[in-house]
């Protein structure tokens, strides 16, 4: 924006009356503390997204993987041999051919990668809040192993 804009920008604002800063931010009613800005995570969702990842994980590992797919008794899969017979024979086709299996191994790592990190994850999370769960709870109880009263618990936030 040149200066000559911002000028007159001021001087519109100064004509309409407009002399106050205004700021755009959501509605006073929903804001941190409502009901509807409020995250909630059940163990059972993190369960089932955990699950759900290493399921994809599972399924792409064995039903996308090209470079695999046939393979001989040296390993190489079928699309990479048929790609050398292409080259061999001096067909542009066959170094593409190369090239789409290799971009597509490299995405399919990826891809895998990212859905065991999520399934990794989430099963760690879920373990982790269920033992701080089990330690809050040891540490709430009385010497005589009873569970500490809620006068008792209010001392502990004053």
């Amino acid at each position: 924006m040149a200066w000559d804009e911002w000028e007159q920008l001021k001087t519109d604002a100064a004509e309409r009356g407009v002399t106050q800063t205004r700021l755009n931010q959501l509605p006073a009613d929903r804001g941190a503390g409502s009901a509807e800005g409020d995250l909630v995570v059940n163990q059972e969702d993190l369960g089932a997204v955990g699950h759900d990842a290493y399921l994809l994980y599972e399924d792409l590992q064995s039903g996308a993987d090209i470079a695999g797919a046939g393979a001989n008794k040296e390993g190489v899969g079928s699309s990479s041999q048929a790609a050398a017979a292409l080259k061999s024979h001096g067909f542009a086709a066959g170094a593409a051919l190369e090239s789409t299996v290799d971009i597509w191994t490299s995405q399919l790592k990826t891809v895998l990668q990212a859905c065991a990190h999520i399934s990794n994850h989430l099963d760690y999370t879920k373990k982790r809040h269920a033992d701080d769960d089990a330690k809050i709870g040891a540490i709430l109880l009385g010497s005589d192993g009873t569970a500490l009263t809620v006068s008792q618990l209010s001392k502990y936030f004053q």
